[in-house]
């Protein structure tokens, strides 16, 4: 493998704002294959990239390290889809979740009422998000 092709730790962690001890700590966790060393000095190459990327998205996607490295260590297809299935539907709930909040918001940007717990559009929007949908006028449950 020619040298152009190699990585130092701080190139790797730079690509990807990250600080190196970072990289350090996966490759501790084992979500990181240890790079390998020329001169004490971690090279790391094009699949340790991938690597890095992969655990990047997962985290942003809400996954903990050890959520990731279960995916990254499962040895067959099946288990895999199934642990990707349930990452997935936990998403989807947080994008429902994310989905009703935002519209509160767009909705509290063009209120213009003084005290907008009052208003009866936020009220109704906030109380279907709770789940709420039986409230009589007084606030308990009919």
């Amino acid at each position: 493998m020619k040298s152009s092709d190699w990585m130092r730790i701080g190139e790797l962690a730079e690509q990807f704002n990250l600080a190196p001890h970072v990289l350090r700590h996966w490759e501790a966790m084992g979500l990181l294959a240890p790079a390998t060393r020329v001169n004490g000095r971690r090279r790391y190459t094009r699949d340790h990239v991938v690597r890095v990327l992969t655990i990047v998205r997962a985290k942003a996607a809400g996954m903990s390290l050890e959520q990731i490295r279960e995916i990254l260590s499962v040895s067959g297809q099946v288990e895999r889809q199934a642990l990707l299935q349930q990452h997935h539907a936990e998403l989807e709930r947080r994008l429902q979740e994310i989905s009703a909040s935002k519209a509160l918001i767009e909705h509290l940007m063009q209120c213009t009422a003084d005290d907008f717990t009052r208003c009866p559009v936020y009220r109704r929007m906030a109380e279907s998000t709770a789940g709420l949908h039986n409230l009589g006028k007084d606030g308990c449950v009919i």
